[in-house]
């Protein structure tokens, strides 16, 4: 009987670290960067085939190389997706624009966001900050896409209360 209480115990310290482990790898944040034209990363979806707007949750990083030191465990781009690359830098940006082949990775053609009635939307969520914020419009100086990492209070002025 100690024999089993003790595979018991040892089993639930297994399990416990297990657990633990796996909380961590998901906790641990997922990184893009943009060092120039031959060294940068983006979020695609975990799997060949899934919709960019269904994999938010779970997309995984690729970059123009695997494991680069600033995005550890990433993946690399399918060859072939990155079609072009153009980068460029100013006093407090760095930026990576653009062409891909989605065939390369099986996205689908129809794959896009869309706000009903609407040509232009933006849609963020802050689970740092507890908040979210859609606006869709028909002109696109009304919809502040590019300024996502503004945050919603930026982007959608608004009451967030």
């Amino acid at each position: 009987m100690a024999k089993l209480s003790t595979l018991i115990i040892i089993f639930a310290i297994v399990a416990s670290a297990h657990t633990t482990a796996l909380w961590l790898k998901r906790a641990t944040p997922r990184t893009v960067m943009v060092e120039s034209e031959k060294v940068f990363c983006s979020f695609l979806p975990k799997t060949y085939r899934e919709e960019i707007r269904n994999s938010e949750d779970d997309a995984i990083t690729f970059c123009t190389e695997a494991n680069p030191v600033n995005a550890p465990e990433a993946k690399k781009f399918p060859n072939g997706f990155i079609k072009s690359a153009n980068f460029a830098k100013g006093k407090e940006f760095v930026q990576i624009t653009g062409t891909i082949d989605r065939t390369k990775y099986k996205l689908k053609k129809s794959d896009r966001g869309v706000c009903k009635g609407f040509k232009n939307f933006v849609n963020l969520v802050e689970p740092d900050i507890n908040t979210f914020c859609i606006r869709c419009c028909t002109d696109t100086k009304k919809c502040k896409t590019g300024k996502s990492t503004k945050g919603c209070a930026v982007v959608v002025p608004g009451d967030y209360s």
